[in-house]
Parts: structure tokens; C-alpha cells; sequence
């Protein structure tokens, strides 16, 4: 190899080596990512952009994001409701379990920070301090409760967007987005035929009753308020 070649190559694989640790600095490291979205939290904070009962989308990092994703056609996996609380705007989501987390942290977990918040049409006048305070009453009936792997239509766990919708229905008698079959998604991925057989085995619950946050986020009944890539 000519001497030529050889600086070339080097130079190159320098400036890669240079190019991965920026990267990861810049889109892994959880300092980095908790930095932008305190960031962005505080633009939404301080331009009162925010309102009791918003619904928050954002593409989870979970090992099921991307079969998510892939069944229902939609970049976003994870959802909650923002509601401010003692002066912290936080959201109230099913994770590990159903729970309230801070904006900030709830922002950095996902990828690459972004998010979308969307809201009810009209929520000025149907959005009244009663009843919001009927849906963090309708929320206290799941607070703590494990999330539902198995995406099954009870109560007994939840999983983030069914919390979603069953909270706007007891509380607001509203239905966000359309109830679905299990069977009526893109199950065609082999991604997404992994997760399953993981899961349910041989029998996979077909008839199974289903909310995804792609049927809430593209609800007609929502706009869109704030969209960060």
C-alpha cells in the first residue's frame, strides 16, 4: 500500500472514530438527552403552550417500540396525559407501572428527545377544572398497577394508551381513536411475529380488543399543538 493511501485510510478512520463518539455522546448520552428536553419543556412551559389533560406522543426505546411501530404504521409507540401538578407538569403514564413522571425526564426517555403534544378541539370549554379533576380520579383507579404485556381489555393491568382512552371515556364519556381487533393490525413482520409467539405461544388472542397510541394520535377529535424532531 502506498504511503499515501495508508494517511488516507488513518485520516479516515479518525475522523469515523471522531464521528461514533459524537454521535453517541450526542443521541445516547442520557445527560445529553435530559439536557435537550429541559430545554424543550421549558420553551413549552414558558410560552404556556401546555394544559391540563394534552396527550404526549413520543417513540419509545423498549425492545417493543419498533414491532409496535410496525403493526400500526406509525412512528410513535408510547403515550400519557400531561397534567400540572404543585406547580410540575407531569405525566401520568403506563410504564413498569401506571404512574406520574416529570415532563423532563419523560421527554429525555425518548428517541432522540422528540415528541408531539396534541389536544382535545374545543378543550377550553369542555376541559373545566371539574373535569379534570374527574379524569385524575378516573387515572387514580389505575395508579400503581403493573403495565399489560398482553394488551388485554381489563383493568387488572393497562398498558399506555389504553390508559389513555379509558380515562377520557369514564371521565369525559369521549372516545379517542378507534377501538381495534388484534387481527385488523399489520402482523406480517417478522419483527412483529417474534414478539408474539414470544408472548401468547400458539395462541395468539386474535379477537382481542386493542387501542394503539397511532389510532389516539390520529384521532379527529385532537389537533396538534407542538411537534419537536
Amino acid at each position: 500500500m502506498k504511503k499515501s493511501t495508508l494517511i488516507i485510510s488513518i485520516c479516515f478512520l479518525i475522523v469515523l472514530l471522531i464521528l461514533g463518539v459524537y454521535v453517541k455522546k450526542r443521541y445516547f448520552n442520557p445527560w445529553i438527552r435530559l439536557k435537550d428536553a429541559k430545554e424543550q419543556a421549558n420553551l413549552l412551559i414558558n410560552d404556556n403552550q401546555l394544559k391540563d389533560g394534552d396527550l404526549i406522543f413520543q417513540t419509545s426505546l423498549s425492545p417493543q417500540s419498533k414491532p409496535i411501530q410496525l403493526a400500526t404504521h406509525s412512528k410513535y409507540s408510547h403515550c400519557g396525559i400531561i397534567y400540572k401538578i404543585n406547580n410540575d407538569y407531569m405525566v401520568f403514564e403506563a410504564i413498569q407501572k401506571v404512574k406520574y413522571t416529570p415532563l423532563i425526564k419523560w421527554i429525555a426517555r425518548g428517541e432522540d428527545s422528540h415528541f408531539t403534544i396534541k389536544r382535545l378541539k374545543h378543550a377550553d370549554s369542555i376541559l373545566t377544572a371539574g373535569k379534570i379533576n374527574d379524569m385524575i380520579k378516573a387515572g387514580n383507579h389505575f395508579k400503581g398497577k403493573g403495565y399489560d404485556i398482553y394488551f388485554e381489555w381489563t383493568d387488572d393491568k393497562i398498558y399506555c394508551s389504553e390508559l389513555i382512552w379509558k380515562i377520557y371515556k369514564q371521565s369525559l364519556g369521549i372516545e379517542l381513536g378507534k377501538l381495534q381487533k388484534l387481527r385488523d393490525f399489520d402482523l406480517s413482520d417478522e419483527r412483529v411475529q417474534n414478539i408474539m409467539k414470544k408472548r401468547y405461544g400458539d395462541k395468539i388472542p386474535y379477537n382481542e380488543t386493542v387501542i394503539s397510541p397511532a389510532s389516539i394520535y390520529e384521532s379527529n377529535l385532537l389537533e396538534t399543538i407542538k411537534e419537536y424532531y
